[in-house]
């Protein structure tokens, strides 16, 4: 039985989290034996056989280094260490990385493996930091110096935030000396928009595969819900805004709340996934939750919806797009990343990032003219389904597994 590794900051917590563990179930039906590797941090019950790495002290001393002098993934050198001797007992066929940052496992010993192994190599990529000598995304502050060199960083204050030291030449040069010394290895970028960005960048050496994010149907999908009546919303245009971590900066919380004065009096904001300091700053008008784990309550909100928005400003190929078209409910999204990718015209609206009155209009002609529910279900039917996504990451171990075995 072939031997799969995934590697991944979360275990079954949050949009990345989840869509590995159910490729690794998926891999696990298809004979493969798969094993996890993830942080203590965002660490929730997983059907995986998993490798823990290091504690929340180990995660909070790398968050600490990271923060005073920009060394987000190169401290936990003994976690690492001790994660590299079990992933050496594994042995595995074919490693799948996720995403690595994230204050648990310092990349220049792993990739140090991974170099030497010469084990073959997935990289499924849900954001730009293997690229960058710093940051997740870079739309925010309109950079592109990575496509050369990272230098006199813009982009400090935001994760992995730094408050003192800008290492971000000396983190670009290392990235890019160890990552394009793998020689078995397929980028996969989750949305048309990031494969762009990674030809343009020093990865652009390697084969790109674009497989874009799926979702489990049967969960998310048309139904009735009692909430409409529960919140007293009877005659009200429900407008939905969801996230699984907070929504200030990237996510468009200013946005939104600027959003509530625009709109008439018979339109109701609601908020899914806010911390407990943004409660503090919304207006009376704005209906708010804070983090849902149940996934039940999740879909009741996305039915109860007429129109889900992310008015986000950095994003490759959110989730939680394609989670409120599975309930056939249209979105509005900004001209963000693959944010855009995700609807047609059918479907949903762009508008431009931070055009905050053309949300409003937008919004405002979807009550209007209503999208069709039938039309978003079958676009997440047709393009998003968990299974015909998942399959294709299947076929690619398949392939490098017997390439491997051919030489």
């Amino acid at each position: 039985m072939p031997k799969l590794l995934l590697i991944n900051s979360a275990k079954n917590y949050g949009s990345t989290g989840k869509i590995v563990e159910q490729i690794g179930l998926l891999a696990n039906s298809k004979s493969w034996e798969t094993c996890l590797v993830h942080s203590a941090r965002y660490n929730r019950p997983s059907q995986l056989k998993c490798i823990k790495a290091g504690n929340k002290f180990s995660e909070n001393l790398h968050a600490l280094m990271a923060l005073l002098f920009d060394r987000q993934g190169l401290e936990s050198r003994c976690t690492t260490r001790n994660v590299i001797k079990q992933i050496k007992k594994f042995n595995p066929d074919v490693v799948h990385i996720h995403n690595i940052h994230g204050y648990f496992l310092n990349y220049p010993l792993f990739f140090k493996y991974l170099i030497e192994s010469n084990v073959p190599v997935v990289w499924t990529m849900h954001d730009c930091w293997s690229f960058t000598g710093h940051c997740t995304y870079f739309d925010m502050v309109g950079c592109d110096k990575w496509k050369n060199e990272c230098h006199h960083c813009a982009n400090l204050a935001n994760y992995p935030k730094s408050l003192f030291f800008d290492r971000s030449t000396k983190n670009f040069k290392l990235k890019k000396q160890l990552f394009t010394k793998l020689n078995n290895i397929i980028m996969v970028p989750v949305s048309e928009w990031l494969a762009e960005m990674t030809r343009q960048s020093y990865m652009s050496k390697f084969k790109i595969h674009v497989i874009n994010n799926g979702i489990d149907l049967n969960i998310f999908r048309v139904k009735e819900t009692h909430l409409r009546t529960d919140l007293h919303l009877e005659n009200r245009f429900v407008v939905l805004g969801v996230s699984s971590n907070g929504f200030t900066g990237r996510k468009g919380f200013d946005d939104f709340i600027k959003l509530a004065s625009l709109l008439p009096s018979d339109y109701q904001i609601i908020m899914i996934g806010l911390h407990a300091n943004e409660l503090k700053r919304l207006p009376s008008n704005i209906l708010a939750r804070m983090q849902t784990t149940n996934v039940n309550e999740l879909v009741d909100y996305y039915n109860l919806a007429d129109v889900f928005i992310n008015p986000t400003y950095s994003d490759n190929f959110p989730t939680t797009n394609i989670e409120s078209l599975a309930c056939g409910t249209p979105v509005i999204t900004y001209q963000t990343g693959g944010s855009p990718e995700a609807v047609d015209e059918k479907t949903g609206v762009v508008v431009k990032k931070g055009d905050i009155q053309s949300l409003a209009n937008a919004i405002i002609k979807m009550k209007e003219h209503p999208l069709s529910s039938l039309d978003c279900r079958n676009r997440a039917f047709n393009k998003y389904n968990k299974d015909k996504r998942f399959e294709e990451y299947i076929k690619l171990y398949n392939s490098l597994l017997k390439h491997n075995n051919m030489k």
